[in-house]
């Protein structure tokens, strides 16, 4: 009997504590938390005898990792830029830090059940894998809402966009994250709404509600559809049966679809790259997005640009001060240089990736030139993948820095909307302006006109790009 006392206490003591948990202990040092009885463990730092350099590499190949959603890697990411350790106080960037903080909550990784068979013994699961990513839930929940607190409007709308950026280049499966993200019927973070820690944020009150996490993506069905719609549009099936779901979901869902297509026709990620800031005397963000065959095929093309365009990029960068007539005659030190901008490691040899960066810089930083070209080469699928709608947006970029030849295109042809699909004598005269100013570099006409079908919308049905 005393036996059974002793051990009911014991039990009445365990769970008190429990419920009395303190969300204040939960965010310190990454040593104290890892420490804590329902962490997950993680492996010995293996760049920890890495000298010189072993910090960058340790990031890099982290944010490698991070790129390819692996959930674990996100949280230590997350940890790095927010300082948690003293070694990393020159990493510490709290927009960063939120970024994967978001990445990490929102993948399903960290929540999608994995316990092994019940413990015959004593009725319990015999894994603890779902527990100790529950606790790192919990804390990454506490830790996010704690830095947005801090943040004004435009670091909170940096997070966000940094967050669609690197969904983005996951295809299908991140458009499903961000369709989720804005879906009011799921949790803060797209998992499920009966998740422990989404009903948790949820909660209102000083104790529990996490509002400054749980608004950080505004629902809305409009743009739910939208990146449903653009999962879908990847040809993945799981993607459209989400998206037919979704449809059906609520009684007003399905009128969406005449407008969102026509909105996610002209959608393009908020950057043409990750950005590559960097912390003062820490590692820049570097874009470690995984490319597949088709942004491998499109990067083997790089050859088809006339080589003055990169150089006239560089030129324009100011990080080229003598004459280049092909890659090789490209000194190291603009190698470098532009590596540093693009937060890539130095290098000898100008590769076709550094050729395309270097295009992209110049158009994001208002080279008019470079983002006539670049449309281009989205046109055609040189240097990158074929994407009409970032074709189109960087035809209309150009135009605002005054190319004359992309106003002309603008207003010769794109301003036609859907009637200029099947003049081809219009998107030929384009092709033979932009043919003069590039050196010979151009769309097809065809391609011109595909653009022009995708960014175009006829409300009667008639005509719809693809």
């Amino acid at each position: 009997m005393r036996i059974a006392l002793v051990a009911s206490l014991c039990l009445a003591v365990t769970l008190t504590g429990c419920d009395g948990f303190s969300w204040d202990s939960m965010w310190r040092s990454k040593k104290d938390s890892v420490a804590g009885g329902y962490a997950c463990p993680r492996p010995a730092d293996m760049f920890q005898q890495g000298g010189f350099g072993g910090q960058e590499k340790e990031i890099r190949y982290y944010r490698h990792l991070g790129f390819k959603n692996d959930f674990f890697a996100q949280l230590e990411l997350a940890n790095r830029y927010a300082g948690v350790n003293a070694s990393d106080k020159n990493l510490e960037d709290y927009v960063e830090s939120s970024v994967w903080l978001t990445l990490a909550l929102t993948n399903p990784e960290g929540y999608v059940p994995m316990n092994r068979a019940m413990d015959p013994r004593g009725g319990a699961m015999a894994s603890r894998f779902d527990k100790c990513r529950a606790y790192e839930r919990a804390r990454a929940y506490k830790m996010l809402d704690d830095q947005l607190s801090m943040m004004d409007s435009g670091e909170r709308e940096k997070v966000r966009d940094r967050v669609t950026y690197v969904l983005a280049t996951m295809g299908a499966e991140g458009f499903r994250t961000l369709g989720r993200l804005y879906d009011k019927q799921y949790g803060p973070m797209g998992e499920p709404a009966d998740n422990s820690q989404a009903i948790r944020a949820n909660m209102r009150g000083a104790n529990y509600g996490l509002s400054n996490a749980r608004d950080l993506f505004e629902r809305s069905d409009v743009d739910a559809y939208l990146y449903n719609y653009k999962a879908s549009e990847t040809g993945d099936v799981s993607a459209y049966v989400l998206l037919k779901d979704f449809e059906k979901s609520a009684p007003d869902r399905a009128r969406y679809a005449s407008f969102v297509e026509a909105k996610a026709k002209r959608w393009v990620a908020p950057y043409e790259f990750y950005p590559p800031e960097t912390p003062p005397g820490g590692v820049p963000h570097s874009d470690e997005s995984v490319r597949d065959d088709g942004a491998a095929y499109a990067l083997s093309r790089m050859d088809e640009l006339p080589f003055i365009h990169v150089v006239r990029a560089l030129d324009y960068l100011d990080i080229l001060d003598i004459a280049c007539f092909e890659p090789k005659d490209v000194p190291k030190q603009t190698i470098d240089a532009l590596r540093g901008m693009t937060g890539q490691p130095s290098g000898a040899v100008l590769t076709n990736r550094d050729k395309v960066r270097a295009i992209q810089l110049a158009a994001v930083n208002g080279d008019s030139r470079s983002q006539l070209v670049l449309a281009v080469m989205y046109s055609e699928g040189v240097g990158v993948p074929v994407d009409y709608a970032r074709a189109f947006h960087w035809y209309k970029q150009a135009d605002k820095q005054g190319s004359p030849e992309a106003r002309y295109a603008m207003s010769t042809y794109f301003d036609l909307g859907l009637q200029g699909v099947a003049d081809q004598n219009k998107a030929e005269s384009v092709v033979m302006q932009l043919d003069a100013a590039l050196s010979g570099f151009r769309p097809s006409a065809g391609r011109l006109q595909e653009v022009l079908s995708q960014v175009s919308y006829d409300p009667e049905g008639h005509g719809r790009g693809r």
